[in-house]
């Protein structure tokens, strides 16, 4: 227990927190990035999964890398982190039971987690893992996001600032 204390305390340092933003922001833009430029590739993906029924393929492969971008833009800047970062749980829940279901029906494919290219690397239950890492590190920031280093505590600073001067 002794060595539990102290990892806690690393692992909710406002800086430590920064640097998840930090990193699960820039995967969210990085990963929106092809889908983003490929639109009908990636709907072929979600339609390999063989989750969503037919008409919602093609809606859910225009708006979702639009939804990673601004989740991840939004973690960067750190305005609306909390919801950010429940986005961003949200997604990854929803990511991590797709995997599960198409792993449980024998069926490895290629995710378009960061890549629309057809001949994309199957990855398997390696995808699972690295989704609960992300997972964690989204809930790690929205229950201990302390706005550090963020625009909207600049602001806020900044609105106090002007409201105590107007006193």
């Amino acid at each position: 227990m002794k060595i539990l204390k102290p990892l806690v305390r690393i692992v909710t340092d406002r800086k430590v927190i920064l640097l998840f933003r930090l990193f699960l922001g820039l995967t969210f833009i990085y990963a929106s990035l092809d889908k983003i430029a490929h639109p009908d590739q990636f709907a072929r993906i979600v339609y390999n999964y063989r989750i969503l029924p037919h008409f919602l393929i093609n809606i859910f492969a225009v708006t979702l890398p639009w939804v990673e971008f601004l989740t991840g833009l939004f973690l960067i800047l750190g305005i609306f982190t909390e919801s950010a970062s429940l986005l961003a749980s949200f997604l990854f829940i929803i990511f991590i039971v797709a995997i599960s279901i198409n792993l449980f029906k024998g069926i490895d494919l290629n995710c378009g987690c960061f890549s629309t290219d057809p001949a994309g690397k199957k990855e398997g239950a390696s995808l699972l893992i690295r989704d609960f890492i992300y997972l964690f590190l989204a809930i790690m920031i929205f229950y201990f996001n302390q706005g550090f280093a963020s625009l909207s505590s600049l602001f806020q600073k900044k609105f106090m600032k002007k409201n105590i001067k107007d006193l």
